[in-house]
């Protein structure tokens, strides 16, 4: 019984919410309303003035006759101006009292358009019109050759603001009924440019912005509207990148000449006891770092990082300096190698053998250091993933190669394990692998000769 009630009370509530929604104006409804509204000179559906019976039917059979003046749409309508002409001089000179106009997509569309003939300031009666509607209007009016019409329309889309959902309807429309007009032009200029858009330009100003920035909350919000629009912009595909790709190196270069001066910097504070600059120092090396993992984010997911992670590789002097740092301002640069790492594990970032081993040679004892500081002060590392990530580029070396990182790490972790990556899986393979491995083929070996 609760169950029936409960659905009861449901059905009830949807009902409510049904009945309270608004419901759309029917055709009638419309055409009513178009009706009531008046025209300079009252001169629109007038009988007592008008010559010409206009009656207009839907597909839907839906039909309405309103009264119309000849000289009107002769004036500003180029099909009535023909059928008008063409009846003239068939019927020998007898006027046409009455027009039919059948199968109408929308009879209110065409009602409304045929009013708006009877307007001294089109564009104004178009106000509070929605862009729907309006390209309803336009539509009827480049069929009929209601060329002010179409121009009033096009005027209006122009200076209008549209809906993101209706930006396709808009161009597509335009472009279809190819209007030779300027105003067709500044209509379609909104959303397509006739010059060729520098990309490559563009993404540079964008980064350039970005990575020059200092309020954090406006970096915040800049990286993550500028890393959006990149993934989903289609126009960008992954060929257009080549072009782009130029710019994002060359502003990786850039942080990592600051990177290294800013390290000098600190050294020679710290050596000074300028304890007070090297704290606005750590803030910059924070920055750096962050717009290096940005832009690492974007290489990676646009899959053109390899050069990178070569590059990165290849920071022996960074690295060198990077030692003589305290962790406190260092740290955050670790998590561009942590990062990496997780590429190369997942199979993101494919570099050849050499690049990996000098990848771990030159940051993997930084890494490891630091990755206590990177465990209390990143709140977005997931630990997990960092240590199967160093895990998997680990294994994908040779075994010598394997051995020398891993005992290395080995000797770390035995010291302070709460602070150090935890690479036991790793470690577990490598000892297989060198030490149970061949026995296992030796075994197999021995019992297949016997």
């Amino acid at each position: 019984m609760e169950m029936m009630a409960l659905e009861q009370d449901i059905h009830s509530s949807k009902q409510s919410v049904m009945l309270s929604l608004p419901r759309p104006p029917s055709v009638q409804e419309k055409v009513d309303a178009i009706l009531l509204l008046r025209s300079p000179g009252n001169q629109f559906n007038d009988p007592s003035s008008s010559d010409v019976k206009l009656t207009i039917t839907g597909r839907d059979g839906f039909s309405i006759s309103i009264n119309v003046h000849r000289h009107i749409l002769t004036a500003q309508s180029r099909f009535f101006a023909a059928k008008f002409s063409d009846w003239w001089s068939k019927q020998h000179r007898m006027p046409l009292n009455a027009v039919e106009i059948s199968d109408c997509e929308d009879v209110d569309l065409y009602l409304q358009t045929i009013r708006l003939m009877y307007c001294r300031d089109l564009r104004r009666s178009l106000i509070k019109e929605s862009v729907t509607r309006v390209l309803g209007i336009l539509k009827v009016s480049a069929a009929i050759l209601f060329e002010a019409g179409v121009v009033s329309c096009l005027e209006y889309l122009e200076a209008m603001p549209w809906p993101e959902d209706e930006e396709e309807r808009v161009t597509s429309l335009v472009s279809q009924l190819q209007l030779d007009s300027v105003a067709s032009m500044e209509v379609l200029k909104r959303l397509s440019s006739i010059e060729m858009v520098e990309t490559e330009s563009i993404v540079a100003r964008l980064l350039q912005s970005v990575i020059q920035g200092t309020d954090e909350k406006a970096r915040r919000e800049t990286k993550s509207l500028v890393s959006r629009m990149l993934r989903e912009n289609p126009s960008i595909a992954k060929d257009s990148w080549d072009s782009c790709r130029g710019c994002i190196y060359r502003a990786c270069e850039s942080c990592l000449e600051a990177l290294s001066r800013l390290f000098t910097q600190v050294i020679e504070s710290s050596n000074a006891a300028g304890y007070e600059k090297e704290g606005t120092l750590g803030a910059q090396i924070s920055r750096q770092a962050d717009n290096l993992n940005w832009m690492v984010d974007i290489l990676i997911d646009r899959e053109i990082a390899d050069t990178f992670v070569k590059i990165w590789a290849s920071q022996a002097e960074l690295a060198s300096l990077y030692s003589r740092i305290p962790s406190v301002y260092r740290y955050d640069v670790s998590r561009i190698t942590a990062r990496l790492c997780m590429a190369i594990g997942k199979g993101q970032v494919l570099v050849p053998q050499d690049v990996r081993f000098l990848l771990l040679q030159t940051w993997f004892q930084p890494l490891v250091d630091d990755f206590g500081w990177l465990q209390r002060c990143c709140k977005s590392l997931d630990k997990k993933s960092v240590e199967e990530g160093i895990s998997q580029t680990i294994l994908t070396l040779p075994l010598k190669q394997q051995q020398f990182i891993l005992l290395g790490w080995f000797d770390c972790f035995s010291r302070s394990a709460g602070d150090c990556p935890n690479l036991n899986r790793a470690f577990e393979v490598w000892w297989r692998r060198t030490f149970v491995r061949p026995l296992l083929e030796t075994s197999c070996v021995h019992q297949l000769t016997n």
